[in-house]
């Protein structure tokens, strides 16, 4: 049996701050639950925390990881048993930044493509306070990078929406050449993909992590570093300078 994940069914899913869940196994240290609101480290994307309430009073989730059965870290002396029901809560700071930080990233990523020639991302790393991505092939002078930087911004103040949807790879290549979505990157078992879309196709791409619904709500990108990884790639880092649109979670559980 594997966990459902319940940040996937939607853009405003990753909205949801509170679900409940029964305790399918268990370790010394960790739980995994029939269904799930954190996200597990995957994608470049860092996992959800937060807490799980059960019966025997209330625990922190402290790292969460697995694609199929996700396993929740609880710590030692957790008193959790195979058949309760808990209650989850994550931490909507911290998920609230890696929605903004995410959706940022395939802006970017998108932009960047579009501007120089093809440059494909090959890497990135998401996290609430800075994160970076990976570029093939690429050398960045700061007048490139104040060039992808006001474009990203004006595309932020444009308030374009995102969305998702499930489609095929053969669906997916009928509209964006394999480069740019890293077709290649994915098990070639896997045939339905989620795909998030900015806008009107300013980016399209398969991802299981969480977004924004908005564009707006990112604020804005700050580059706050770059260096050589070798044989064509850079790393770009940045972070995000202003608030943006603030969207609150929603509060009631499902």
């Amino acid at each position: 049996m594997s966990t459902e994940k319940l940040y996937l069914e939607s853009i405003e899913a990753g909205y949801f701050q509170k679900f409940h869940a029964n305790v399918v196994d268990i370790t010394e240290t960790s739980v995994i639950l029939d269904r799930t609101l954190f996200y597990p480290l995957g994608g470049g994307q860092h996992w959800d925390t937060g807490t799980l309430s059960g019966p025997n009073g209330l625990v922190s989730v402290t790292e969460v990881r697995g694609r199929t059965d996700v396993e929740h870290t609880v710590g030692e002396g957790h008193q959790l048993s195979v058949g309760d029901e808990v209650h989850g809560s994550i931490d909507w700071e911290s998920r609230y930044a890696h929605m903004r930080m995410h959706t940022a990233q395939h802006l970017v990523s998108g932009l960047v493509y579009e501007l120089f020639n093809g440059a494909r991302t090959v890497g990135n790393q998401i996290h609430a306070d800075r994160s970076r991505i990976d570029f093939n092939p690429i050398s960045f002078d700061e007048v490139m990078l104040g060039t992808m930087t006001q474009a990203v911004n004006d595309k932020i103040d444009e308030g374009l929406e995102v969305t998702d949807s499930i489609m095929t790879r053969k669906e997916i290549n009928a509209i964006m050449p394999p480069e740019r979505t890293n077709m290649d990157l994915l098990p070639a078992f896997v045939s339905d993909l989620r795909v998030v879309q900015i806008g009107e196709r300013v980016d399209m791409c398969p991802c299981a992590g969480t977004h924004v619904s908005n564009l707006k709500e990112i604020g804005h990108i700050e580059i706050i570093g770059k260096k050589s990884k070798g044989k064509g790639t850079q790393r770009v880092s940045y972070n995000l300078n202003l608030p943006g649109l603030v969207r609150e979670p929603f509060r009631e559980e499902c």
